[in-house]
């Protein structure tokens, strides 16, 4: 998948150069979670780009406008938490085969483009020879532009009609479910409340968090359960609380690397197995630590029992699979050490019932 960053201030003012070496069809939106409304654009995408002998493109943005507008007013918390990194979403797309993705720098001048100065671009820029777009789509300062004004102006535009959680969920599991529109929004208010049951039917996976392993303060340290602090790669994160994880730890294509923590183990400390295959059992905080008195302090950290390793610079990716309560308020180190002990008591018996 070839990955192109899209600056306005390096694009000649008439767009009238592209270095793309081949026409496209585009579908253009922020595909934050890539989930099963997403997913559904991505597979009409690589019906019409079949059908017309044209390559699939995507165009998301970075900061994503409601990041960007919210940092505008110095209020950056205002924007909705993200569901998944740059990176995150890059590895999602790519698992779709498509050709290229483009990250539009959104900035001023990138919100300030009229209707048609976009679709100049989009034509003599990106090669763009036809849309994939949902039926709501607006674009252009003046949000004068739609599927109607690019068909006008030569682009010819397929709409595809907004998909619900009860279409795309009718031959699973059955689930409480109303015929609700599949949105990041409903994503995140489904995470935020602990329903990562019906969050992963609607993304079609587990909801999932990679980062790199980075020094922290060592507080889990000093209370007997050290963690690996992993990095966010956003604002804030979409949930909150405790939690039983899987833990994998992937190579710098993204992929899996088998019996790493064995590997990585010392002492024969080799850890708890998780359910996935070369995963490993871990019990995860994710929040600001109310208990530590960091407010804006993100983090999430991550217990191994019994595994003893060094994992500084390791990427790990983290699958949420349980919520066992949101983030809770100890008064003082000792009663939250033994409200982590608790945890993750129970979150062990959590896994032993898993199996």
């Amino acid at each position: 998948m070839k990955t192109i960053f899209l600056d306005l201030a390096t694009i000649n003012a008439d767009n009238s150069h592209s270095t793309l070496d081949c026409d496209n069809v585009l579908t253009i939106g922020n595909f934050d979670g890539v989930h099963l409304g997403h997913q559904a654009m991505l597979k009409q995408l690589q019906t019409s780009a079949s059908e017309q002998q044209l390559a699939t493109m995507v165009m998301i943005f970075e900061p994503q406008p409601r990041e960007y507008f919210a940092q505008l007013k110095s209020d950056p918390l205002a924007a909705p938490a993200r569901l998944t990194s740059q990176d995150e979403k890059l590895a999602l797309l790519s698992e779709f085969g498509i050709d290229t993705v483009v990250i539009a720098k959104f900035d001023e001048a990138f919100r300030s483009l009229s209707a048609a100065q976009f679709a100049d671009m989009l034509i003599h820029h990106l090669r763009v020879k036809s849309l994939v777009l949902g039926d709501d789509f607006k674009f252009g300062h003046d949000r004068t532009g739609d599927s109607e004004f690019l068909r006008n102006y030569g682009l010819p535009v397929t709409n595809l009609q907004t998909i619900t959680d009860t279409q795309a969920v009718a031959e699973k599991e059955p689930l409480t479910l109303q015929d609700n529109r599949i949105s990041s929004t409903r994503i995140r208010e489904l995470l935020a409340k602990g329903d990562l049951k019906t969050a992963a039917h609607l993304l079609n996976r587990d909801y999932t968090i990679t980062g790199e392993v980075v020094g922290g303060d060592k507080i889990g340290r000093t209370l007997d359960f050290p963690t690996a602090n992993i990095e966010l790669n956003r604002i804030r994160p979409a949930l909150h609380g405790v939690y039983g994880v899987d833990v994998v730890v992937l190579d710098a294509e993204g992929k899996i690397i088998p019996h790493a923590f064995d590997n990585l183990a010392n002492e024969g400390k080799t850890g708890i197995a998780g359910l996935l295959e070369h995963s490993l059992f871990g019990t995860a905080n994710i929040g600001v630590r109310p208990s530590v008195d960091k407010p804006n302090d993100w983090r999430l950290e991550v217990f191994f029992p019994e595994f003893s390793g060094d994992l500084y610079g390791k990427t790990l990716q983290v699958r949420f699979l349980h919520h066992l309560h949101d983030e809770r308020k100890y008064d003082g180190l000792e009663s939250l050490k033994a409200g982590i002990q608790q945890d993750v008591v129970d979150l062990l018996q959590w896994r032993k019932n898993a199996d």
